[in-house]
């Protein structure tokens, strides 16, 4: 078939002009791609999606959230959060996650109270949260704690040498203090011998190991608060007697000696009066909570069988502590003919009692739409843990606010299951992996062999 140089040039022409226009499509394609995004998760599991509790929160959140990861430049850890942040991006614009190197802001670190391996610090409204671990579940129950814009008040009773929410020493608690100033949480210090009685704005009331004994008016004072449905937070030291009448009314009493773990040494903590917590009851207090805290000095805790509350032991040392009665030095053992007692042990308990009213102010407690509100203790046998010396260390900062969330009925929490990829892994018989191995070791090489050869013997006889 001839053709014309005519035709010829509109062949070309036309063919000229398909390619111009798939190259501008192409072209159109990819300029709309860096505009507008369209992902589908075709996980059998919505492995790469958010659940519907995590986009009905996100809905609610009006304003700006900025993420903060004080993560290592070499570290692939960032990958994994930027997957993570991007998720949440697909169901809120602006939401921003920005990197920072913690050894090039030492002071802004130091300030975060993060270690070396890092930390996120999530912002939202004026207020922050800190996470050593993030996932789904913990990134959204931090938005949801942020999310709460009520102001509240914890009381801290002061004037008998306890430990001051905004004091600067090692002992006081400071630190803690700022930490909750930082989560809408304001601390007040409350003389009793100036202000003679407990605020009406007051969500808790905290109680830290005091250095002297309460007047009988101030013990009295506390009493009433307690039977009247106040939270408490009860902080004591071994060998501290001065909040017995307390402890007596809660239906607790402290056992003799101080608590010593020889666990600890595996730590590198040569001290044994050091407790180490890392196996935790179950508790909405612990739930999620995997970060070992440490107690410097620890009383430990019995609770009676006719106390007025539901106790629930909170936290409990190793077997292989028990409460030494002697002098806390040199080589101790365990002395089962006297009062010391082998552990585990309880040092940190929960109370709760149903309440009608929230003490000073008459007005019924925040509660949960299907349960009826509750009054809320935590008594704990350590006062130094969330001090300034100590608050840096593991996890006590996490625990401590968790603690205090609790306590003030701000402890809402998303239960977001585990995503879990079904049929990941595949079982074989050893009859299915022998036919398997002789296919592909024998049969298919033995097929491939044969077409080779019937394609030979066709060409030779043309």
């Amino acid at each position: 078939m001839n053709i014309s140089p005519h035709k010829h040039q509109q062949i070309r022409l036309k063919n000229g002009l398909i390619t111009l226009a798939l190259l501008c499509l192409l072209g159109t394609l990819a300029w709309l791609s860096t505009r507008y995004s369209a992902e589908t998760d075709i996980t059998g599991n919505s492995g790469n999606s958010l659940s519907q509790a995590s986009q009905k929160l996100l809905e609610s959140l009006p304003d700006e959230i900025h993420v903060t990861a004080y993560i290592k430049k070499s570290q692939p850890l960032r990958s994994q959060i930027t997957q993570l942040i991007d998720r949440y991006k697909r169901h809120k614009t602006d939401l921003a996650l920005t990197f920072i190197d913690p050894d090039s802001d030492l002071k802004k670190t130091r300030e975060l109270n993060i270690d070396a391996a890092g930390a996120i610090i999530v912002e939202y409204q004026g207020r922050s949260e800190k996470l050593n671990f993030i996932d789904e579940s913990s990134l959204t129950n931090a938005l949801l704690q942020l999310a709460n814009a009520d102001e509240r008040w914890v009381t801290f009773l002061t004037g008998h040498g306890e430990r001051a929410p905004d004091g600067i020493a090692n002992f006081d608690l400071g630190q803690f203090g700022k930490e909750l100033d930082r989560r809408k949480i304001k601390a007040q210090a409350l003389n009793l011998a100036t202000m003679p009685d407990i605020p009406n704005n007051s969500a808790l009331l905290v109680l830290t190991a005091p250095a002297v004994p309460l007047l009988p008016a101030e013990i009295e004072l506390v009493k009433r608060y307690i039977r009247q449905g106040g939270n408490l937070l009860l902080l004591t030291d071994p060998g501290n007697r001065h909040l017995d009448a307390i402890e007596q009314l809660l239906g607790l009493r402290q056992l003799p000696g101080t608590l010593v773990d020889s666990q600890s040494k595996l730590y590198g903590i040569n001290d044994p009066s050091f407790v180490l917590a890392g196996d935790y009851l179950p508790h909405p207090i612990s739930q999620g909570f995997q970060t070992i805290t440490v107690f410097p000095v620890t009383a430990a805790l019995e609770i009676s069988d006719e106390t007025d509350f539901q106790a629930v032991e909170l936290l409990k040392s190793a077997v292989q502590s028990w409460t030494e009665t002697g002098p806390i030095a040199g080589k101790m053992l365990f002395d089962a003919d006297g009062d010391e007692k082998q552990g585990p042990l309880a040092f940190a308990y929960a109370l709760t009692r149903p309440s009608a009213s929230s003490g000073q102010t008459g007005k019924p407690l925040r509660q949960a739409q299907d349960r009826p509100a509750e009054q809320r203790i935590v008594v704990i046998g350590d006062g130094d843990f969330l001090s300034n010396a100590y608050l840096g260390n593991v996890g006590n900062l996490d625990l401590g606010l968790r603690i205090i969330n609790w306590l003030i009925h701000d402890d809402r929490f998303i239960d977001i299951p585990a995503k879990i990829a079904t049929d990941k892994s595949l079982q074989l018989s050893q009859i299915s992996v022998a036919v398997i191995g002789f296919g592909f070791l024998v049969v298919i090489p033995l097929l491939l062999m044969g077409t080779g050869f019937y394609i030979w013997r066709k060409r030779k006889q043309r």
